[in-house]
């Protein structure tokens, strides 16, 4: 059999995250080596590093800018596979979203092994942040993550062009100022631009 009959088998023809059946491909599990040199000979062994995933969770685990914050609640059951490449991947993502709120709930939930743990974050994903790590907050406090969509609380002078971002203008997938916890961007009207935080709320 070959490594896709294997995982078509494995995922019943579904991606392994969100059970879509549209557009699957093959996803490799990164150990946090760059080397193909450890890749093992065995079919049933690949299968063990990789899982087979719809090309939406492909776009946006590798595109952390085209996240959709709800398409990723379906982690929500797949955390639970008994896959440890599924559960890695789970893990990972929940880690990565997880100052959104819910994710870090499931976080709480999860239970992995120390091996499916250490390969978990095997790149990085989940490193203890400095304490002065800058954190966004919206007009009301909430904590705002890079892809969010926010709402303009008031009308907004855009400098360099001859519009107004109007009050009530949702932006999303905004991006984060690292250097600067009042300022993110997003794009309005076509036009990039800077928005201070207390000026935007973001959308539940």
């Amino acid at each position: 059999m070959t490594l896709e009959s294997d995982l078509l088998a494995r995922s019943e023809s579904c991606c392994e995250l969100c059970s879509s059946s549209e557009q699957l491909d093959i996803f490799t599990v990164s150990d946090g080596t760059d080397s193909a040199s450890d890749t093992k000979s065995s079919s049933y062994q690949k299968a063990d590093q990789s899982i087979l995933i719809c090309n939406v969770c492909s776009d946006q685990i590798n595109n952390p800018e085209n996240v959709d914050l709800n398409h990723w609640r379906c982690l929500n059951d797949s955390m639970w596979s008994q896959v440890p490449a599924v559960q890695v991947m789970a893990w990972r993502m929940l880690t990565r979203l997880r100052a959104e709120g819910w994710p870090q709930e499931l976080l709480d939930m999860l239970y992995l092994d120390d091996e499916t743990l250490a390969w978990a974050q095997a790149t990085g994903e989940g490193a203890v942040q400095d304490s002065d790590e800058v954190i966004h907050k919206d007009c009301n406090g909430a904590i705002l993550a890079a892809g969010d969509t926010v709402t303009l609380t008031k009308d907004l002078n855009v400098k360099g062009t001859s519009f107004v971002a109007k009050r009530g203008t949702a932006v999303r997938n905004i991006s984060l100022v690292s250097s600067n916890e009042e300022h993110i961007e997003g794009r309005v009207n076509g036009t990039q631009i800077v928005i201070l935080t207390k000026f935007a709320k973001r959308a539940n």
